[in-house]
């Protein structure tokens, strides 16, 4: 039997390597929130992505993470497209309708939709 690819989708939590980056950017390899959906990763190898800390600061583009294994908050204005197969996507856990739509609605404010 052969096991199929995982393939990110809306909503699930990957641990990726973020590195290379600059400046601010977050870095290492860490969780991360897919925002894109499953069609458009699969045809592309990129996924929209956000990265998770487990250091909240309190900033209003935080989205905190409820009743996950996942511990912190996502931070929406950090979104990234990011190659998940070279950079070896890992599969976690999925996100709640809830956390994923406030997510969306910070970033819906961030480009002014």
């Amino acid at each position: 039997m052969v096991k199929a690819k995982y393939i990110p989708e809306r909503g699930d939590i990957v641990w990726l390597d973020l590195t290379p980056t600059k400046g601010h950017e977050q870095k290492g390899v860490r969780p991360v929130l897919v925002v894109s959906p499953k069609l458009y990763n699969a045809k592309t190898g990129l996924a929209l992505m956000c990265p998770i800390t487990s250091a909240s600061k309190g900033y209003s583009f935080e989205v905190p993470l409820n009743f996950t294994q996942t511990i912190g908050v996502v931070l929406a204005d950090h979104i990234r497209s990011l190659d998940w197969k070279v950079r070896n996507a890992r599969y976690v856990e999925t996100v709640s309708d809830a956390t994923i739509d406030e997510v969306e609605g910070k970033l819906r404010t961030l480009i002014g939709g």
